[in-house]
């Protein structure tokens, strides 16, 4: 576990921690498995001004939580209700969960993990996530956490439909009954 690691909600000041860990998570935990142009382009100024538009609309249905020790955002995670067209009103999503690689394997994945299943159990009866399906580490944490895949897959483009990323949903029942 990481020593002192603190846990909270972001805020729009914390726009610039979260572009970081977004761009640098991505460009180690994608490295062989999206195109390493599109990957050595990813730009935290450009990440920071998204964050910091989204952090600021107070009417934004996700949670966004921040994680690290001391005053440096090491990690972050998303959470809300479920943006798939099939979902029952009563599912919400596990959106993101980033951390920078000199974090990983060290016990906040799980930590951020466990507490946006908490926030997601306040609100919801089941979560989905969804995963790059040759995200093999990614996978194997979230199935030894109690996500199981349900069968259903999607296929996105993104910078301008150059990169594909081929997706896989797991499901997690929550243990509460909404109506």
């Amino acid at each position: 576990m990481v020593p002192d690691l603190v846990i909270r909600p972001a805020t729009p000041e914390d726009a610039a921690g979260i572009a970081a860990v977004h761009v640098g998570s991505w460009q180690a935990a994608y490295a062989g498995l999206l195109p390493d142009e599109f990957l050595s382009g990813l730009s935290v100024e450009t990440r920071e001004q998204s964050w910091a538009s989204s952090l600021a609309d107070t009417s934004r249905p996700h949670t966004v939580l921040v994680a690290g020790a001391g005053e440096k955002i090491t990690g972050f995670a998303v959470f809300g209700p479920s943006r798939d067209d099939d979902a029952a009103p009563n599912t919400g999503e596990l959106s993101s969960i980033y951390l920078l690689p000199s974090e990983w394997s060290r016990g906040m994945g799980r930590a951020l993990h466990e507490e946006c299943v908490r926030g997601l159990s306040t609100q919801f009866g089941a979560a989905t996530l969804w995963v790059l399906s040759t995200n093999t580490r990614a996978r194997k944490f979230y199935e030894r956490a109690g996500w199981v895949a349900d069968g259903k897959t999607k296929v996105e483009t993104i910078s301008d439909g150059t990169v594909t990323l081929e997706e896989v949903r797991y499901r997690l029942l929550l243990g509460r009954l909404l109506p």
